[in-house]
């Protein structure tokens, strides 16, 4: 079994380096940034691979382009980056495919390199040999710091390593490390918290969850093939029908397997539309009418997971309890951040797009032991224990 080398662990100097990063900021209407988090987990390996007189090739993607739409370019991306590293230019290059050969060899190393959205590129997405060998050409060696693409098999995350010497970022040690780390060997009790809309997505990860967790909190849409499974109202709420003999399937799991599946005893239902009303609190068994859809979760519920909560030793989050969009109906979800941040003795994982949406609030962002970059990639790693992005970096 071969592992990782870090680029804190190896001597990497004076190279072309072509680095895969994860700029893939979330964006406001008009295509601006709306938050470069993203973009500042990246800085710390960009700055060691600096510091070390390496010329720097960044790849990354941003959104889900059709064709080359030109709205989804790195060109916010590369303005962002100039801000942080003053000293160097960072420069956009438009095609490497069709670009002169004489930009990259006379590339200095006060220049950072961004190719443009390698989305752009259908060989990316279908792990096409000759572009990942296209890519490779352009440098020495190879460094993934884009967790939040581990679990794709793409050319720049799979295809390239088989090319070249191949590191990993600093951003991606800290994800590997923490998230191995709490499922490996994790304190118990260990809970487990799943919300989001689908559980279509998520039942490996529940199957997976209940054989390591001692409790499973389900929120959020997910929540409602095993209210159904159970044959309680639900109303006018989303909820995947097909999913209901898997989501009974697992409630008999985890009573095999001593692990608590914890559904909500009381919900809000309400319109999702309607900013003004504040939705009606339901208790599960009850009918719920036809016209009301649940939306977060009730304060029984609040109180019964707050409990939970506050005992835990390891928590892994991923996926708010409601609509949380909605300012009626994000007290559930913030309820939870607000539970695991005040539990003081915990090990707290956090990880998901939405979820990290949600807890905007950020004066409790420092007491989450680790907010991970990466929804999909996070789960996957949990369910399989590792991603095809970090077994290219294996040697």
């Amino acid at each position: 079994m071969g592992k990782i080398t870090y680029i804190d662990e190896a001597n990497i100097e004076k190279k072309r380096v072509l680095f895969r990063a994860d700029f893939d900021v979330s964006l406001n209407d008009n295509y601006t940034i709306a938050d470069d988090a993203r973009i500042q987990h990246q800085l710390p390996s960009i700055k060691l691979l600096l510091e070390h007189h390496n010329r720097l090739i960044c790849v990354a993607k941003l959104g889900r382009p059709k064709d080359h739409d030109p709205k989804l370019s790195m060109r916010v991306v590369v303005d962002r980056l100039q801000k942080y590293l003053p000293d160097v230019k960072v420069v956009l290059i438009k095609d490497f495919l069709t670009e002169d050969k004489k930009t990259f060899e006379n590339q200095k190393d006060t220049e950072l390199f961004v190719l443009e959205n390698i989305r752009y590129y259908p060989q990316e997405k279908q792990n096409d040999p000759e572009f990942a060998k296209a890519l490779a050409s352009l440098a020495d060696v190879y460094v993934n710091d884009g967790f939040a693409v581990c679990h794709r098999t793409e050319a720049s995350v799979v295809g390239v390593p088989q090319y070249l010497p191949s590191y990993g970022g600093l951003c991606l040690k800290r994800e590997i490390t923490m998230i191995s780390k709490a499922i490996e060997n994790p304190a118990k009790p260990f809970v487990a918290i799943l919300g989001g809309a689908k559980i279509s997505t998520k039942i490996t990860l529940i199957n997976r969850l209940i054989e390591i967790a001692d409790y499973v909190l389900l929120g959020g849409g997910l929540a409602n093939p095993f209210f159904r499974a159970k044959r309680q109202s639900i109303g006018n709420s989303i909820c995947e029908y097909e999913m209901v003999q898997k989501a009974r399937q697992i409630l008999y799991n985890a009573q095999s397997k001593n692990t608590s599946i914890v559904l909500p005893t009381d919900v809000l239902a309400g319109k999702a539309d309607d900013q003004n009303a504040g939705g009606k609190i339901f208790r599960i068994g009850e009918e719920i009418p036809d016209d009301l859809a649940i939306l977060d979760i009730g304060p029984e519920t609040k109180a019964r997971f707050g409990a939970i909560i506050a005992k835990a030793k390891t928590i892994v989050w991923n996926g708010p309890v409601g609509l949380f969009e909605n300012p009626n109906y994000r007290q559930g979800t913030d309820f939870i951040y607000y539970a695991i941040a005040h539990n003081e003795g915990v090990t707290s994982i956090v990880g998901g797009g939405d979820t990290l949406s949600a807890i905007s609030k950020k004066e409790y962002l420092d007491k989450i032991t680790h907010i991970s970059t990466g929804g999909g990639a996070m789960l996957e790693l949990i369910e399989n224990g590792t991603l095809p992005g970090i077994e290219a970096l294996k040697k």
